[in-house]
């Protein structure tokens, strides 16, 4: 895991610093909440992306840390179902809702952990909450947009 988590680092590392320390906070505190998920990083055309998954299919993906140039995102794979009392979720898609993170500790929200306690009960493949999790780079877009804002 120490070369890949070496090439996510690199992959985070192109983006403002400010962007990339929220990510990686972000990405920490969601390894921390989901110790057995499988990681499944991205690097697409648009943004960077980090799966956590209950199996190595991203079909089954629950959630991403999604990383743009000047935001990062907390995404609920399946989450257009979701119960939402609080409006927290954005999106309209028929799939996925996300909620834009200002900050790491957004994560500690009372109102956002709820919202991942009931997308892991409601997920169609449940995740294992124990065991040794594992980061695996899926794949890396030959073509990509900046990760900095034009200056």
């Amino acid at each position: 895991m120490a070369s890949t988590q070496k090439q996510l680092d690199g992959f985070i590392d192109r983006f403002t610093p400010e962007i990339a320390g929220l990510a990686r906070k972000a990405i920490a505190k969601m390894r921390k909440r989901l110790p057995g998920a499988i990681q499944m990083v991205y690097d697409n055309y648009n943004a960077l992306v980090v799966g956590f998954c209950p199996s190595d299919r991203p079909s089954d993906g629950i959630f991403s840390i999604a990383i743009y140039p000047q935001s990062v995102a907390l995404c609920f794979l399946q989450g257009a179902g979701l119960a939402d009392p609080k409006g927290l979720l954005q999106g309209s898609g028929s799939v996925a809702r996300h909620i834009r993170l200002e900050d790491a500790t957004d994560l500690d929200d009372p109102r956002v952990k709820d919202l991942v306690d009931r997308a892991l009960k409601s997920a169609r493949v449940p995740l294992n909450g124990k065991g040794q999790g594992k980061l695996v780079i899926r794949s890396i877009s030959a073509k990509q947009r900046p990760r900095r804002p034009a200056q």
